[in-house]
């Protein structure tokens, strides 16, 4: 669903914003639902809120690929967040450096708030729950994503 919210906020930015954004892709750290398209209630919430043409096929994480190929990589939780800091270390090693390895943050840290510990808010996975928890998932995605397009645009972003 971040994927779709970010992809149509950056489409309706201005083209200073868009020229930011090369590529923009989602995936998860397991291979649970490789191929697989976003589940119903996703879909159906992103065209709820004008997201019509959002396609997209799961994928697990590429360490090997996806840390060249992106700048950023967003977690939406803790347990995301620790495995992709993890693959990230080794990838560093591998390299032999920092450079040209994505940066890794949580998504949440461009919500505002902080829970215990400073770390930012965990988009909440709607999956297991009812239809309300995409309500929310979706609210949290238009909001992480304006603030990310806002510090990247501001030149606030390292």
């Amino acid at each position: 669903m971040a994927e779709g919210v970010f992809q149509s906020l950056v489409a309706s930015s201005p083209a200073s914003t868009q020229q930011l954004v090369s590529t923009i892709d989602s995936c998860g750290t397991g291979a649970y639902h490789v191929g697989d398209s976003p589940d119903s209630r996703t879909m159906a919430t992103l065209r709820e809120n004008g997201i019509k043409n959002y396609r997209h096929a799961a994928r697990k994480f590429a360490p090997k690929n996806d840390f060249d190929k992106f700048y950023y990589i967003l977690a939406m939780d803790d347990s995301n967040l620790e495995d992709l800091v993890d693959l990230r270390r080794r990838a560093v090693k591998n390299k032999g450096g920092e450079e040209g390895v994505g940066k890794v943050m949580l998504f949440g840290e461009f919500g505002g708030k902080t829970r215990r510990g400073g770390k930012g808010e965990e988009v909440q996975d709607p999956y297991y729950g009812g239809n309300d928890g995409f309500t929310t998932a979706y609210e949290q995605a238009v909001k992480f994503s304006q603030v990310f397009l806002e510090k990247l645009e501001k030149g606030e972003l390292s």
